[in-house]
């Protein structure tokens, strides 16, 4: 048995862990071949079943409604899915392989042999939910620099680098730097997933289980696992399968802003009369509309978006629910509506920054991002821009 296949036998079953890399033809082999070998009674998939029936129906992409997406908050969560699933693809393009290449010739392989399949992952919005949420401002704004250089990242990556990403060396050297640059990014995407696989993986039926995953989930699930069988911790994943509620402090956040301008507005009307405390907040209204409509502007959004970014933000400032973003994607949607076209080449145009602007759903992306950034460096400045005119 290869260093990328575990066998675990436990509770009177076996557990056959194949670890993959995402983009590699020696991947795919490996997993059809132990599915073929083994012949298990169930073959679990490091899917969950939003990505699965995408895969199933690759042209579901002709139902987006860009409108609903920004609606529902999922804006940034469907940008950094692109962005995250172009770096893939960029990475296997040059090996003739599409990420997940593997995933689908396991589900094949289980389809043409009669067993059972079972999705096993956390819903990758869950996932990107939660590694926003319970990430500091500083981890955001890394998280943030992260996905806009993954964006563009153009390095080329060999089918050796590929395979030695498989290496337990490699991995730990990776998962090591990871954890000491972003640990909170790192426990969520990796350990908390672990326990997620795991837990899955054991409620499949059946004496025998190929679970096809990738290589770095493989020391955490075999961990996980041997504890569950041991009764060292339950199986109950309810509360990392949530996205967690916002805390207080990020309450207090979200309200900190419009209370502290209604506060200094409030505080120049006692202090110079009417005149000083309109002062205040038209400068504060400048500041905050214009950085927005400038982010807008240099998202290449339509007048009407830049208008209302510059008319929309101190209203959104004063309610903390509702961000700036939302309403200049939706007219920018409204404006510039998107086509088919712009949906099929979706994946190809989120590589550049040319695709970027060309492509109308990723424009209405960048307007809903720049633009919230936009008013949000505003706020920061406006704040202290007040406090210094009244004292």
């Amino acid at each position: 048995m290869s260093q990328t296949e575990k066998r675990l036998s436990l509770g009177g079953r076996e557990f056959i862990l194949v670890g993959t890399a995402h983009v590699s033809k020696e991947s795919i082999e490996q997993a059809v071949q132990v599915i073929s070998d083994e012949h298990p009674d169930c073959v679990a998939i490091e899917l969950d079943e939003g990505r699965y029936e995408s895969m199933k129906n690759p042209e579901s992409w002709r139902n987006l409604d860009i409108v609903k997406v920004l609606k529902e908050g999922k804006g940034f969560l469907m940008l950094a899915n692109l962005i995250l699933g172009s770096y893939q693809r960029r990475m296997g393009s040059d090996l003739g392989v599409k990420p997940g290449d593997e995933m689908r010739a396991a589900i094949s392989k289980a389809e043409e042999l009669g067993i059972p399949t079972a999705m096993v992952d956390r819903p990758i919005q869950t996932t990107l939910r939660r590694a926003w949420g319970k990430n500091s401002f500083k981890g955001k704004c890394r998280l943030l620099g992260i996905l806009i250089g993954t964006a563009f990242e153009k390095e080329e990556v060999s089918a050796e680098q590929i395979e030695q990403l498989k290496n337990s060396n490699e991995m730990d050297s990776m998962m090591a730097e990871l954890s000491e640059y972003m640990p909170t990014v790192k426990q969520v995407l990796i350990d908390e997933r672990d326990q997620f696989l795991a837990s899955s993986i054991w409620k499949t039926k059946g004496p025998k289980v190929v679970a096809v995953l990738g290589a770095g989930h493989l020391p955490g699930v075999e961990r996980h696992l041997n504890a569950i069988a041991a009764a060292e911790e339950t199986d109950d994943v309810t509360e990392i399968a949530q996205v967690p509620p916002p805390g207080i402090g990020s309450k207090i956040a979200g309200w900190a802003f419009p209370v502290a301008i209604l506060a200094l507005v409030a505080a120049g009307f006692f202090k110079g009369g009417g005149t000083d405390s309109l002062n205040m907040l038209l400068r504060w209204l400048l500041w905050n509309g214009s950085l927005a409509a400038l982010g807008t502007l240099v998202a290449g959004g339509h007048p009407l978006a830049i208008l209302t970014g510059f008319l929309g933000a101190p209203v959104a400032t004063l309610n903390p629910v509702i961000g700036v973003g939302l309403f200049t994607g939706i007219v920018q949607a409204w404006a510039c509506k998107p086509k088919i076209n712009d949906m099929e080449k979706l994946n190809d145009d989120v590589t550049s920054v040319k695709g970027f602007y060309k492509n109308r759903i990723l424009r209405v992306l960048l307007v809903f991002f720049l633009s919230s950034v936009g008013g949000m460096i505003g706020n920061f400045i406006s704040v202290p821009a007040l406090f210094s005119q009244l004292f």
